[in-house]
């Protein structure tokens, strides 16, 4: 089934009845904006160029105030995320304990760039700064669980495995 776009936000009809529901529900919420926000989040998936316009426009707030928001939160994305979503801790233990040698491993890999999505739209790789586990160094999250002290030789087992069947939890077991 193809969903029709309307002209005006670039948003899918059933998209529009999701977001116009999350407004109407939290619009009168205290911090609104942010609650309205992590809910398309939660829901949609991602917070776009056009889905941040259409809130302004509900919200009678400049289109400037929400992209504000969503650009300086790393948790909210302006576009689809994978199914799985894989982290690789930057801060400083972490990169000179491993982590671009990980993230080059990922790469070739996957033969997706860090920052994008599989093709199969499996695996997002994105970087993210300090998780606090610089004692487990490198880190890696997997779906926002932190996965530690993770060994360039093993790390492939773990891709492999997002990729073929999912996220088995056992997998950390061996990691």
């Amino acid at each position: 089934m193809t969903e029709t776009l309307t002209a005006t936000t670039e948003i899918c009809e059933s998209k529009l009845a999701l977001l116009d529901e999350i407004i109407a529900a939290h619009r009168n919420r205290p911090g609104a904006l942010m609650v309205i926000l992590n809910e398309i989040q939660k829901q949609v998936g991602y917070v776009s160029e056009p889905i941040q316009k259409y809130v302004a426009k509900k919200l009678r707030v400049p289109v400037g105030a929400v992209h504000g928001v969503v650009t300086f939160y790393s948790f909210f994305t302006t576009r689809p995320r994978g199914k799985h979503t894989v982290k690789f801790c930057m801060g400083t233990a972490c990169y000179v304990g491993g982590v671009p040698q990980l993230m080059e491993k990922a790469k070739q890999l996957t033969g997706s760039e860090i920052g994008k999505t599989t093709p199969d739209g499996k695996l997002t790789m994105e970087v993210c700064r300090c998780v606090g586990a610089c004692s487990q160094a490198p880190v890696v999250t997997v779906d926002d669980e932190v996965v530690g002290k993770v060994k360039p030789n093993k790390f492939p087992q773990l891709i492999k495995k997002l990729l073929e069947a999912g996220w088995p939890r056992d997998v950390l077991i061996n990691i």
